[in-house]
């Protein structure tokens, strides 16, 4: 008998999450026993994230040593970020203008969530500054920016570490070995929790349609849909030009990446797959020195997927109103946005405080957000997927930018896939 794979184990537990949810709607005993086994799981990836992230990225910089080429690659990558991402709202904003998921939106029947710990994160968020962001990336602690998984600080730290491991030559070699052993062990400690994978998916989605039932998502259903259907063709034809212009082919990359993209989409959780990534795009031709920068680094600036919902959730909450943006009014939502989604990282509920952020500047009314509050959790699933992905591809993008990019490693890599798959 052939063996189920880590993406079927996880499909059947999410197809048995949403039956047993759907039995046990608002059901608090059921949703009390499930909600332990999703919270261990999300848990167990954020504890093997931070160690594999500082570790890897240490090892990768002590080889390259050198900081002109590092500052290089940053600059390139910085602005590979930037020019996707705009074309990730611009996109978001043509859809919203197309579908009109808000319009003629009958608010009497959609239910209100509590969005009062958003708001308070963004206003604390909106008195920070450009100048403070960046003051933020610089860590006063590296161990508190650990312990609150701010991956912009670690990544400063690892970086400027890396570093001083390769300028102080064979007295950094036993420091290299130990983060050698330290990111060995790491991988191993990822593929044990990725064994409790259909566990976790199977609780997470069990609870939310437990809370929230499946009768929420009628009346949003043309947001839903206008979410998804963007998001695919952003995949399709965004990400398929860049990854043919690219020399590779998007559907390959999503043959490579099935099981982390199934995982990402289960557990609307990017960090849930940041390991297996980094490991698998090593695997597929990239450079260990660009993966470990390149990834970690898109987990802050090259988020494609929020970039697109986040546009298109701003002028869902206008048309709700009946306010009508010109294009004038819709490119300076673009602009903001541009800034907003980019100062937020590491903020709880980022995408929400973006939008709540944006709505702000733009005199929108806040409480319309509270509205999509219920089915964030079905929208979340689709923008980690496209988050996954696009982060993926930049370190494809960046290791045939600077010319170390192994098109034979790719080639056997793909190659063992497919015999794996007939096996």
């Amino acid at each position: 008998m052939k063996k189920f794979g880590l993406a079927t184990q996880i499909f059947v537990a999410l197809v048995l999450g949403i039956v047993v949810g759907t039995l046990f709607h608002g059901n608090e005993t059921a949703m009390a026993i499930m909600a332990p086994m999703g919270d261990i799981f999300i848990h167990l990836i954020k504890m093997i994230v931070i160690p594999i992230v500082v570790a890897a990225l240490i090892v990768s910089i002590a080889g390259v040593g050198d900081i002109k080429k590092l500052g290089k690659l940053g600059g390139k990558t910085i602005l590979y970020f930037e020019i996707v991402t705009t074309f990730a709202i611009a996109i978001g904003l043509l859809a919203a203008n197309l579908f009109h998921p808000g319009s003629g939106l009958d608010t009497s029947n959609l239910e209100k969530s509590d969005i009062s710990k958003y708001e308070e994160t963004t206003n604390a968020a909106e008195s920070q500054g450009f100048a403070e962001t960046i003051v933020h990336i610089v860590p006063k602690n590296i161990f508190e920016s650990m312990a609150q998984g701010d991956l912009l600080p670690i990544i400063f730290f690892s970086v400027l570490f890396g570093l001083g491991v390769a300028a102080i030559r064979e007295k950094g070699k036993p420091v290299l070995s130990f983060f050698e052993g330290v990111l060995e062990a790491m991988f191993w400690v990822t593929n044990q929790v990725m064994k409790l994978a259909p566990f976790g998916v199977f609780a997470l989605i069990g609870v939310t349609v437990a809370k929230f039932g499946i009768t929420t998502l009628i009346p949003l259903g043309k947001l839903v849909i206008a979410v998804y259907v963007t998001m695919v063709f952003f995949i399709i034809v965004i990400l398929g030009i860049i990854a043919k212009m690219s020399g590779t082919s998007i559907f390959v990359l999503i043959k490579v990446l099935k099981d982390e993209l199934i995982l990402a989409f289960t557990t609307a959780s990017s960090e849930a797959v940041l390991p297996r990534l980094m490991e698998k795009m090593e695997k597929f031709g990239c450079p260990k020195s660009i993966t470990s920068f390149v990834i970690p680094t898109g987990y802050t600036f090259n988020l494609d997927g929020s970039s697109i919902y986040q546009a298109l959730a701003s002028l869902f909450v206008a048309q709700i109103y009946g306010i009508d943006l010109s294009i004038t009014q819709q490119i300076t939502l673009l602009l903001v946005l541009m800034l907003t989604s980019k100062g937020m990282a590491g903020v709880p509920g980022a995408s929400f405080v973006v939008i709540l952020t944006t709505l702000g500047s733009m005199g929108l009314p806040l409480e319309g957000v509270a509205f999509i509050a219920g089915i964030d959790r079905i929208l979340d699933m689709a923008r980690t997927v496209v988050n996954v992905l696009g982060n993926s591809l930049a370190a494809i993008v960046m290791s045939k930018w600077e010319g170390e990019f192994d098109q034979e490693k790719a080639k056997h890599y793909v190659h063992s896939i497919k015999q794996s798959d007939v096996a």
